[in-house]
């Protein structure tokens, strides 16, 4: 699996944060469905942890959705949580905003009925570590309910970069079934694992990596190349992908995988506040 640099990545997306909500059409389209999940769940939470929150839109959604819940919003990204921020300026919002990594969650256990993420685990060297770290803070029958990103994903661009040099370019996903079993390990029930596939479509290969650059979704593999990339090798990598194109578009295809798994029900288990249990940088 791809071992990533969080310094690196906090900051592409902090770069990216003032201008990621132009360029999240995807994003959003997934959280969409991630959202309308819910639809079919029965629950009442009192607190809810968006994690890996960006600029707060699913956070406000999920408020919105529950409406006497509290949304405790986790992002690597200070920028993303400050531009979160501007959207929730009441002195008492029941939007929180804690600049935290998802692997460690910095949270008491059994504190929230929800832990939602979208998008985010495919930045997890170890999903069984967020897994169980989900585990550990939600409540008796609280729900995790996530999307990420399979290995189908960004398939054309991998394979263009594959013949120009060994470097990380194109970070590797994990398969539907590693992480279903991996939920089963972390000591979730009932899980429940499906996926799609979304063809987004590009007039040529820079419009490709600049999008990806555009998202904060840059290369952040310790294994990347650390020069600047050279003219020469943009244009292997470009003849490369021309082999992919179709009806005069270049494709670039994303596999997302939804999941969705339960705590075991505790009888008599009452759900605490969240507390910071490890230093963190708050917004609010």
């Amino acid at each position: 699996m791809t071992r990533f640099d969080k310094n690196r990545m906090a900051l592409n997306f902090g770069r990216a944060a003032k201008e990621y909500e132009r360029h999240a059409a995807l994003q959003n389209l997934v959280s969409e469905r991630l959202l309308s999940r819910l639809e079919m769940m029965n629950l009442a939470p009192r607190w809810i942890v968006d994690a890996g929150a960006g600029t707060g839109r699913a956070a406000r959604a999920l408020r919105k959705k529950f409406r006497s819940a509290h949304v405790l919003q986790l992002e690597l990204s200070f920028e993303m949580l400050q531009q979160s921020r501007r959207q929730s300026r009441f002195w008492f919002s029941a939007q929180h905003h804690v600049r935290a990594d998802i692997e460690r969650l910095p949270l008491a256990p059994a504190c929230a009925g929800l832990v939602f993420s979208s998008l985010v685990l495919q930045w997890c060297a170890e999903p069984g570590q967020f897994f169980g770290e989900a585990r550990r803070v939600l409540d008796s029958n609280g729900l995790l309910l996530f999307a990420t990103l399979g290995p189908l994903t960004l398939h054309e661009l991998r394979a263009s970069w594959a013949g120009v040099d060994p470097y990380t370019h194109v970070h590797e996903f994990t398969d539907m079934h590693v992480l279903g079993d991996a939920l089963v390990q972390a000591g979730l029930e009932g899980v429940v694992m499906e996926s799609e596939l979304i063809t987004l479509t590009y007039p040529g290969c820079r419009e490709v990596m600049r999008d990806l650059k555009l998202l904060g979704a840059g290369n952040a593999a310790w294994s990347r190349p650390r020069g600047l990339t050279g003219p020469r090798t943009l244009e292997r990598v470009t003849a490369a992908y021309e082999l992919h194109r179709q009806n005069g578009l270049l494709p670039a295809t994303f596999e997302i995988v939804y999941g969705h798994a339960w705590a075991p029900r505790l009888a008599d288990r009452k759900t605490a506040a969240p507390r910071v249990s490890i230093p963190v940088e708050a917004v609010s």
